[in-house]
C-alpha cells in the first residue's frame, strides 16, 4: 500500500503550518520578530513574567530550541531574563516595552494569514476544522 501525501491529513496539516509560517514571516520580519518567536510572544502577552520552565511546559518545543530562541529574543530586545527570587536555578522571562508593543500588529498579521488561508470557508467549516485538528492533536499527544 502506497502512502499518498495528498491523502494524508497529517502531511497536509504540516504543509498548511509551513504556509502559515511563510505568510507570517513576511509581516514578522518587518515588525522585528520571527515566526518561531510568535508562540513565545503569545504566551508572554497572555501572562508576562513566567519562568522558562513554564514556557517549556506550555509550548511543544525542545529545551535547547527554547533556550536559543529566548537568547535571540533577548539579543533583539524583545525580552529580559532575570533570576527567580526564590529559585536560583529558574529564570523569569519578561517582555520589554518593545516586545509588548508588537502585540497588536503581530496578532493582526497572524489573523490576516488565517483569513487568507481560510478565505471561502464558511464559519461552521472553520469551526469544524479547528475541532478536528484539536481532536487529532489530543489523539497524538499520547504517542
Amino acid at each position: 500500500m502506497r502512502f499518498s501525501r495528498t491523502d494524508s491529513a497529517a502531511y497536509l496539516t504540516a504543509q498548511l503550518a509551513k504556509a502559515f509560517s511563510r505568510a507570517l514571516h513576511k509581516k514578522a520580519s518587518a515588525l522585528g520578530f520571527s515566526p518561531g518567536q510568535f508562540p513565545i510572544l503569545l504566551e508572554l502577552w497572555n501572562e508576562d513574567g513566567i519562568t522558562q520552565r513554564q514556557l517549556l511546559d506550555r509550548l511543544d518545543i525542545e529545551q535547547a530550541t527554547l533556550a536559543n530562541t529566548l537568547a535571540r529574543m533577548q539579543r533583539d530586545s524583545l525580552i529580559t531574563r532575570k533570576q527567580h527570587p526564590k529559585d536560583k536555578r529558574a529564570q523569569i522571562i519578561e517582555l520589554t516595552a518593545q516586545g509588548r508593543s508588537l502585540e497588536e500588529q503581530a496578532i493582526a498579521a497572524a489573523k490576516e494569514a488565517d483569513e487568507v488561508a481560510f478565505s471561502g470557508f464558511r464559519r461552521f467549516e472553520r469551526e469544524l476544522l479547528i475541532e478536528y485538528v484539536q481532536r487529532a492533536l489530543k489523539n497524538t499527544s499520547a504517542m
